[in-house]
């Protein structure tokens, strides 16, 4: 996520960084690398050791709810699109950014609990050290929940799952899950 330089027409976005207002940013840790062409210069990062990718505003990353309050929840960020990552991040969703609307009646307890897994679009940054994640979107939110009894449950409608065992529904702020392949009779 470090700024590397501005982005114009002498300076191009390569392999390991993105644009954003202007500037060129780094998506890995590691080695800043500069690929001279005739009239314009790729500016790349290529991860010094394994894997150093960060996740980058706009990725799809999926997380595990730690701690919920009033006011949002922490998470640990487990992979960025189907990268899974060497390192966690961490991450927070705050109560505005649970749904794309009626985000005053929003109350954080009845959409995450801890040990959720949630699928979230990272936000542009605003604090050095936390990512601020979304699920203000229908294919955004939680994905995998246990109920008390241990056992996975399952989506039963946009805002309950059900424990499959005891039939006991819980509120969640659920993901629609889309699958990736669909087949037809």
């Amino acid at each position: 996520g470090q700024r590397l330089c501005l982005a114009d027409k002498e300076h191009i976005s390569g392999c390991g960084t993105y644009e954003r207002n202007g500037y060129i940013y780094s998506t890995l840790a590691g080695v800043v690398n500069v690929v001279k062409e005739e009239r314009s210069s790729i500016i790349e990062v290529h991860s010094s050791k394994g894997q150093g990718i960060i996740p980058a505003p706009g990725d799809i990353v999926t997380a595990k709810v730690t701690i919920v309050t009033q006011k949002f929840c922490k998470c640990v960020i487990k992979c960025i699109g189907d990268t899974v990552l060497t390192r966690p991040y961490r991450a927070i969703v705050r109560k505005e950014d649970v749904c794309a609307t009626e985000k005053d009646k929003v109350e954080i307890i009845k959409s995450f609990r801890p040990g959720d897994i949630i699928l979230g679009r990272v936000l542009p940054l605003t604090e050095v050290h936390t990512y601020h994640l979304s699920t203000a979107e229908n294919e955004l939110g939680v994905v995998i929940a246990y109920s008390e009894s241990g056992v996975a449950m399952v989506p039963v409608s946009w805002t309950e799952m059900q424990c499959p065992k005891t039939y006991v529904k819980e509120p969640r702020k659920v993901a629609k899950v889309v699958p990736e392949t669909v087949t037809v009779d």
